[in-house]
């Protein structure tokens, strides 16, 4: 018995040392898909551990991707919003700046139909960014994320590794069998499962190779263009966006520019030339003196109402004083610069470019006048 014994211990230390053999070949530690507990060879564990990192970098960049494409369509959503709202300013500025009736001048209307076409330009631009987004930005990478070459190239790294844990359940069944083998006083039934089991090991081995091999090249394809692609589409987007703040400076600049001029021919004077002549007398005008009008009309003479731009300060008797915002009948506009009128029921010249021509005057300014 004692014999039996010794002999049967033999035989589960050498059955236990073959296990180990096994696992040492297949086995390690954790890793790719969960299971790293076949590992056939140092070449096969480095392949295995290359799909890991691709497998997490292809997510990762899928995951960018598709975090890019939700930025944009939320950028274009309330860019067109944006749109919108900038084109209904743009044509209440135009209807404004047309149907003006201020009666004291129409620079407001100038500046307001020139911030509606400058507002329609840069509305315009706007949209062409917004296009530009959709078409070269978020549809290249939706498609990407959606692709099947991603989708394949996943496809096959869960492949290998179902194959890594069915090898790893059949190194198990070697082990069984060899334990029965073992225990089967030479039984040739025994011996040929063990010998179909480990066939079978060998077939999975091989095809996880072949198979791994392929998943990691698919992978590595997928993660290169993925690199690539995303950098050149937000690149792209760089370039859009930039190009259309450029566009944008250079109508603002425009508008800016037209709407200073405004204001500095409102603000500042017109300087007369040493060659401006004097203003021409009562006699040279009409070969005869002439009156103030009488109760606010003088038949036979084309009047007109103006505003004073500037004010102006007379030079002689023959001239009339102005402040700013004065109205005016103009009863006469010589061919020398000067027009004759009469306003706070003083007459006299002034220079012509002082004033503005007003069609329609408040009854409260009309009194002002006499």
């Amino acid at each position: 018995m004692e014999a039996i014994r010794k002999q049967a211990t033999k035989l589960r230390e050498q059955v236990a040392r073959q296990q180990q053999a096994v696992f040492k070949q297949f086995g390690g530690g954790g890793g790719y898909g969960g299971s790293d507990n076949v590992v056939t060879d140092e070449a096969e564990l480095m392949l295995h551990q290359k799909l890991e990192r691709l497998y997490i970098s292809t997510r990762a960049a899928k995951h960018f991707q598709r975090d890019i494409v939700r930025g944009v369509e939320g950028y274009i959503v309330t860019g067109s919003k944006q749109v919108e709202i900038g084109t209904k300013l743009s044509e209440d500025s135009r209807k404004y700046g047309v149907e003006n009736t201020c009666t004291s001048g129409n620079t407001l209307s100038r500046a307001a139909v020139n911030f509606s076409r400058a507002r329609v330009q840069m509305e315009k631009e706007r949209g062409n960014l917004l296009k530009s987004f959709g078409t070269q930005v978020a549809e290249p990478l939706r498609a990407m994320v959606m692709g099947a070459p991603l989708e394949d190239a996943r496809h096959l790294a869960q492949r290998y590794d179902r194959m890594r844990q069915e090898a790893e359940a059949q190194v198990i069944e070697v082990s069984k069998r060899q334990s029965k083998v073992m225990d089967g006083s030479g039984n040739p039934e025994l011996f040929t499962r063990l010998q179909a089991a480990e066939s079978k090991l060998q077939d999975l081995k091989s095809t996880m190779a072949i198979l791994g091999k392929e998943a990691a090249s698919a992978m590595a394809a997928v993660e290169a263009q993925q690199q690539k692609m995303t950098l050149q589409r937000l690149i792209s987007m760089i370039e859009s966006e930039r190009a259309y703040h450029q566009k944008v400076i250079q109508i603002l600049d425009h508008l800016e520019g037209e709407m200073v001029s405004e204001r500095q021919r409102i603000e500042a004077a017109p300087t007369p030339t040493e060659e401006t002549p004097p203003p021409p007398s009562y006699e040279e005008v009409n070969n005869a003196s002439t009156a103030p009008m009488q109760n606010g009309s003088n038949d036979g003479v084309d009047y007109f109402l103006g505003e004073a731009m500037f004010s102006y300060h007379a030079e002689s008797d023959v001239e009339l004083n102005l402040s700013t915002g004065d109205y005016v009948v103009i009863r006469k506009v010589s061919n020398n610069g000067w027009a004759e009128g009469e306003c706070k029921g003083k007459a006299g010249w002034f220079p012509v470019e002082y004033i503005e021509r007003r069609e329609r005057v408040l009854a409260s300014k009309v009194t002002e006048v006499f």
